[in-house]
C-alpha cells in the first residue's frame, strides 16, 4: 500500500471514531453541576420576605412591599393610623429600641441637670461584651448626658443607672415601665429591664413599639437627642475621659441619606436580629416605621422602602376642613332677622386640629363617618366622637363641639339705683348666670335630639337618593331589554 493510500485511510478512520465519540457523548448527557443551597440566614430571609402582609387584604388599600422583616409596621403618628402591618401584634425581642421607652420615662420624671450617679449594680450588671461607653462604679454625669449616651451610645450601663436614679431599683423602673407601656395602649408588651439584653420574658411587638415612639417623638428633647448622629463626652467632674460616640443608625449618622428624619433607635441580639424604630416628617405627615427580627443592613433598607410607600401612597387631610355634613348653624334653627342669637355663626362645629389620612387616589367623601354619643374621653363642650372609615378602616377621629363664639350675653336695663350694700337675709341671684344655665342645660338636650335627627336624616336622604337613581338606572335597562326583544321577534 502506497503512502497517499495509507493516509485516507488513516482519516477515515479517525472521521469514524469523531462520529462515534459524538453519538456517544448525546446519548449520555453531561449533567450541570447542582445550585448552591442557600445559607441558613439566607434561606431564612426568604421564608420571611414570603410572609404574607396584612393590610395588602385591606379593601381598596394600596399595595405595600415585600420586605424581609419577620414584623413590620408604618403608623402615621398623628391619627395612629397603620398605614403598613405585617404580623404587627406578634411577641419578639426588642433589644434596644427599648431604650426609647426608658428614655421617655425619665425625661417625665426628671430635670436635664439632675445628677445621676453610677452604683457598682449598674455596671456590673452589663455583660463586658455588651454595648458600653466606659462608666465605673462612683462616676456620675447630668441626666441630660445620659439620655445621649443611652441613645447615640446605647450605653447599657447608662439605662441601669438612669433607671435607678429614677425608680430607686431597676426592678422598681421596669415596673414603671410596664405601666407607662399599659398607659400607651400597648398589648403585648412585658419588659424586664431598662437596655433591653436579652430575657426570655422581654418582648413587645412592632405595634406596640410604634406606639412608644409615637409618644417618646412628641417631646421636643427626646426628638433632638435622638437624632444626633455623633455627641462629644467631655471630661468632668464626673468622669475623666474625652470621647465621641457614633449614632450606629444609618438613617441618622449619614450612611444612607432619606430626607426628614426625625430621630430613632437600633436593637440588636442574636435571639432578636436587627431591630430599628424611626421616625420621619414630609409635608406635615409624621411617620413612624418599626422593622423586627431582621439581617442588616436590610434593616435600614426596608425602613426607606416603607417611608416611600408612605409618602408616595397617603395623604393627609384637616377634618374640620372637609367635613360640612356635621356642621350646624343658628341659621338652620332661626330666622337670622331677628335671631335673639344676633348672628348665623355654628351652634355645632369639628374640633379643630384633627385630622384623617386617605389614600391619595381616594377623597375626602370617600369616607363613612360614625357617630359615638357615649365615647369615654369626651371632655367638656364635646358632644360626641365622630371615626372616619375607609371602607372598614379606621383612618381617624375628630370631636363635634358646642362652638365658643356661640356664648353670649344679654343685658337688662333697670332704672333701679345700685345697691351699697349687702341687707341682711337677702339672697342674690345671678339673673344672667341663672338663664345661662337652664338655657344651656334644655338646649344641650334639645341639640343633641336634633343633631342626632339632623345627622341620620341626611344620610338617610343621601341613602334614599342613591336608591332611586339606582332603580331608575333598573328601569331603563329593562325598557332597553324589552325594545331590543321586540325587535328580535319582528326579525
Amino acid at each position: 500500500m502506497n503512502l497517499q493510500k495509507k493516509k485516507k485511510l488513516f482519516r477515515y478512520i479517525s472521521s469514524v471514531l469523531l462520529s462515534v465519540s459524538v453519538l456517544m457523548q448525546a446519548s449520555f448527557p453531561v449533567l450541570a453541576e447542582p445550585d448552591e443551597p442557600l445559607n441558613e440566614p439566607r434561606q431564612a430571609a426568604q421564608e420571611r420576605l414570603l410572609l404574607p402582609v396584612q393590610t395588602n387584604d385591606l379593601a381598596s388599600w394600596p399595595t405595600g412591599p415585600a420586605i424581609t422583616a419577620e414584623s413590620a409596621i408604618l403608623m402615621e403618628a398623628d391619627t395612629g393610623t397603620v398605614l403598613y402591618a405585617k404580623n404587627i401584634h406578634e411577641e419578639l425581642y426588642p433589644a434596644s429600641t427599648t431604650k426609647m421607652l426608658t428614655c421617655l420615662i425619665a425625661v417625665e420624671q426628671c430635670a436635664m441637670n439632675e445628677t445621676v450617679n453610677f452604683s457598682y449594680e449598674a455596671v456590673s450588671a452589663v455583660p463586658t461584651d455588651g454595648s458600653n461607653m466606659g462608666m465605673d462604679a462612683g462616676e456620675y454625669l447630668s441626666m441630660e448626658e445620659c439620655l445621649y449616651g443611652i441613645m447615640v451610645a446605647s450605653a447599657n450601663e447608662v439605662a441601669n443607672a438612669v433607671a435607678e436614679h429614677v425608680a430607686g431599683s431597676l426592678d422598681s423602673f421596669a415596673e414603671m415601665m410596664n405601666q407607662k407601656a399599659a398607659e400607651l395602649g400597648c398589648l403585648n408588651t412585658h419588659f424586664v429591664n431598662a437596655n433591653g439584653l436579652h430575657a426570655d420574658d422581654h418582648y413587645t411587638s412592632a405595634y406596640d413599639l410604634a406606639l412608644i415612639a409615637r409618644a417618646y417623638f412628641q417631646n421636643d428633647v427626646l426628638r433632638r437627642i435622638g437624632n444626633t448622629p455623633s455627641y462629644h463626652f467631655l471630661p468632668s467632674a464626673g468622669q475623666p475621659d474625652d470621647f465621641y460616640k457614633t449614632n450606629k443608625h444609618a438613617l441618622i449618622n449619614g450612611e444612607i441619606s432619606y430626607e426628614g428624619i426625625i430621630g430613632g433607635k437600633t436593637g440588636y441580639t442574636d435571639p432578636a436580629g436587627q431591630t430599628l424604630v424611626t421616625g420621619c416628617e414630609q409635608a406635615g405627615m409624621r411617620l413612624i416605621c418599626v422593622v423586627m427580627k431582621e439581617d442588616s443592613p436590610a434593616q435600614f433598607e426596608d425602613t426607606a422602602t416603607l417611608f416611600d410607600y408612605g409618602y408616595q401612597n397617603f395623604v393627609k387631610a384637616n377634618i374640620a376642613d372637609n367635613d360640612t355634613l356635621h356642621i350646624i348653624n343658628n341659621s338652620n334653627f332661626f330666622y337670622t332677622g331677628n335671631d335673639i342669637f344676633g348672628d348665623s355663626s355654628p351652634i355645632l362645629s369639628i374640633a379643630p386640629g384633627r385630622y384623617v389620612v386617605l389614600p391619595n387616589m381616594s377623597t375626602f367623601d370617600d369616607l363613612t363617618p360614625k357617630i359615638d354619643y357615649q365615647a369615654a374621653d369626651l371632655q367638656k363642650n364635646e358632644i360626641a366622637e365622630i371615626n372616619y372609615y375607609y371602607h372598614d378602616t379606621l383612618v381617624g377621629s375628630g370631636k363635634i363641639i358646642f362652638s365658643s363664639q356661640n356664648t353670649h350675653t344679654y343685658e337688662f336695663d333697670s332704672d333701679d339705683e345700685p345697691l351699697t350694700g349687702k341687707p341682711d337675709n337677702v339672697i342674690f341671684i345671678n339673673i344672667k348666670m341663672l338663664i345661662l344655665v337652664i338655657s344651656s342645660i334644655a338646649g344641650v338636650t334639645i341639640l343633641i335630639l336634633i343633631l342626632h335627627s339632623v345627622f341620620y336624616s341626611r344620610q338617610d336622604y343621601m341613602h334614599g337618593r342613591r336608591r332611586k337613581k339606582q332603580l331608575r338606572r333598573d328601569k331603563r335597562l329593562k325598557r332597553r331589554e324589552r325594545r331590543l326583544a321586540r325587535r328580535r321577534r319582528r326579525r
